[in-house]
């Protein structure tokens, strides 16, 4: 019965990450031609600088004891970095900053490396197992960081000043 209840956070992840494109699809792709870059990346940023969060992989109490040194130190402190990063790319995207692209792309690179390798480590080292109450971020959270990541990576391309 434990095979069945290891393949439940893949499921969550594709499902809940599915339904994330099929909402930003609805109603957050047909505004990237008609409104301002800035109008969409800084509610992404805005969500993307809550992903401290993540230092919740080492606390006790918000996962099981056991939880895999090699998934919970990277998966945090790049979760850590990702919330600065997008943090301090908000002042200058509002004020439309020569740098405001170069640091959304940086964090946008950044941040989605960091779910694709937090997702392939926690899967190597059988992270969930062990994830306890912290088991809500990879299953809700990350796929809709990683459909926001996809939308950043649009906004970028459509080039244009922010």
């Amino acid at each position: 019965m434990s095979g069945v209840f290891d393949r439940v956070l893949p499921l969550n992840l594709v499902a809940n990450t599915a339904i994330f494109y099929i909402a930003a699809r609805l109603y957050l792709l047909p505004l990237i031609p008609r409104v301002r870059a800035r109008q969409i990346l800084v509610p992404i940023l805005l969500l993307h600088s809550t992903r401290h969060l993540g230092m919740m992989f080492l606390t006790r109490g918000a996962t099981y004891p056991g939880l895999p040194l090699e998934f919970a130190y990277p998966a945090a402190f790049g979760d850590l970095i990702t919330a600065i990063l997008a943090l301090v790319a908000i002042p200058f995207v509002l004020r439309g900053s020569v740098f405001a692209k170069p640091m959304v792309w940086f964090f946008n690179i950044f941040g989605t490396i960091d779910l694709l390798l937090a997702i392939t480590t926690a899967t190597i080292y059988n992270a969930p197992v062990t994830m306890g109450p912290a088991y809500w971020i990879p299953a809700f959270w990350v796929p809709l960081l990683l459909v926001t990541h996809y939308i950043t990576f649009i906004v970028l391309r459509r080039g244009g000043s922010f």
